[in-house]
C-alpha cells in the first residue's frame, strides 16, 4: 500500500511538471515573434538597436538610439550611440509590441523632468516591424536577427 501511495505520488509530480513545462512553452512561444534584436538604419548608419527577449513569460528588454549628425549639408553623416535605456512596461498583443522608454537622459538639462515616451513595434513581415513614436516622425523600419 505504502508503494501505492508512493508511485502515485510519483506520477502527480511528473505530471504537475509536466503541466508546467508545457504551460511555459505556450507563454514563450506567444511572444516568440517579437522576441530578438531589432536593427533600424538611416542614412546607411545605425539608428536604433532593440533588444527584446521572454523571461518566463514575460517580456523585458532594452533600447540604444544613435545620434546622427553632420558637420554641414555636404558632410558625411555620422552615427554615436545614446545610452542604453530599459524598455518599460512592455506588452506584445501578437502583432504590436507597446512600450515606453525613459527620456530623462535625451537630452539633459531640458529633459530631466520629461515623461516615459510611448513606443509601439508593428510586425509587418518576416523579421520585419515598423518603430513608431506618434511624437515624432514616420515610422522606421527594424530588421529582426536573434541574438
Amino acid at each position: 500500500m505504502k508503494l501505492k501511495s508512493i508511485l502515485v505520488g510519483i506520477a502527480f509530480v511528473i505530471f504537475s511538471a509536466c503541466a508546467l513545462l508545457q504551460n511555459r512553452e505556450v507563454k514563450a512561444s506567444a511572444n516568440a515573434p517579437i522576441n530578438g534584436v531589432w536593427r533600424g538604419q538611416m542614412n546607411g548608419l545605425p539608428a536604433v538597436t532593440l533588444l527584446v527577449t521572454d523571461e518566463g513569460g514575460s517580456l523585458v528588454g532594452g533600447v540604444l538610439f544613435y545620434f546622427q549628425q553632420r558637420a554641414n549639408e555636404n558632410s558625411p553623416w555620422t552615427a554615436t550611440p545614446g545610452l542604453p535605456e530599459p524598455i518599460l512596461n512592455p506588452k506584445f498583443d501578437g502583432k504590436t509590441l507597446t512600450f515606453q522608454i525613459s527620456h530623462r537622459r535625451a537630452h539633459p538639462p531640458r529633459t530631466l523632468n520629461d515623461p516615459p515616451m510611448p513606443f509601439h513595434l508593428t510586425l509587418v513581415g518576416p523579421d520585419k516591424a515598423e518603430l513608431l513614436n506618434e511624437k515624432e516622425g514616420p515610422p522606421l523600419t527594424l530588421t529582426r536577427s536573434e541574438y
